[in-house]
């Protein structure tokens, strides 16, 4: 399986500070580490065009593709769930202090450590196959959403989640990827 790289306008602002680290260690998905790596780039870089936050300010971001044990690990040590689970966000700046972080990155300051995201290969490629969808497009959606947690956006009540929804609906749609909120027999 060969994933298609996505087709991202980079009309917005140019992303040459983003300084993006991506491990995929012994992944599952099948095709070329080179063409997986563009691929989370692409998807990367669609969500900070998307988010509303960020202006191309120069920025670290961590994408590491682990083992179902190591997410169970890892969800186990910081949420208490003792379970894999598909992403896991750990932001490297406060949602209050980003705009100042941004601000001191563009003056010249080191670039904002926007933080790390974990996730599980397998766990993606099982609920790609259950929801009907392609890995594409749910690791893209999944890269979107950790990368929005990144950026402060969180669901933890209704409005929160409607506007994280509703952007993560519109930065897919500019990539063309179906809602992944639908229902999965109408993917």
């Amino acid at each position: 399986m060969s994933p298609q790289v996505l087709n991202v306008s980079d009309d917005a602002f140019p992303l040459n500070g983003l300084s993006l680290d991506i491990e995929l260690g012994n992944h599952c998905f099948g095709g070329t580490t080179e063409v997986w790596e563009q691929h989370i780039r692409q998807a990367t870089e669609a969500a900070l065009r998307g988010s509303r936050l960020y202006k191309g300010e120069p920025v670290e971001v961590y994408i590491e593709l682990v083992s179902d044990r190591r997410s169970q690990d890892l969800n186990h040590e910081y949420r208490d769930k003792n379970t894999p689970t598909n992403v896991l966000s750990f932001p490297g700046i406060d949602p209050d202090d980003l705009r100042h972080n941004f601000d001191f990155a563009k003056q010249g300051g080191p670039p904002a450590p926007l933080g790390d995201l974990i996730i599980a290969d397998a766990v993606i490629a099982r609920e790609a196959g259950e929801q009907n969808k392609t890995i594409e497009h749910h690791l893209t959606h999944l890269i979107v959403h950790g990368v929005l947690h990144l950026l402060g956006y969180d669901h933890i009540d209704g409005q929160e989640a409607e506007e994280m929804e509703a952007l993560e609906r519109q930065i897919l749609a500019g990539l063309k990827i179906p809602d992944p909120y639908q229902e999965p027999d109408t993917y």
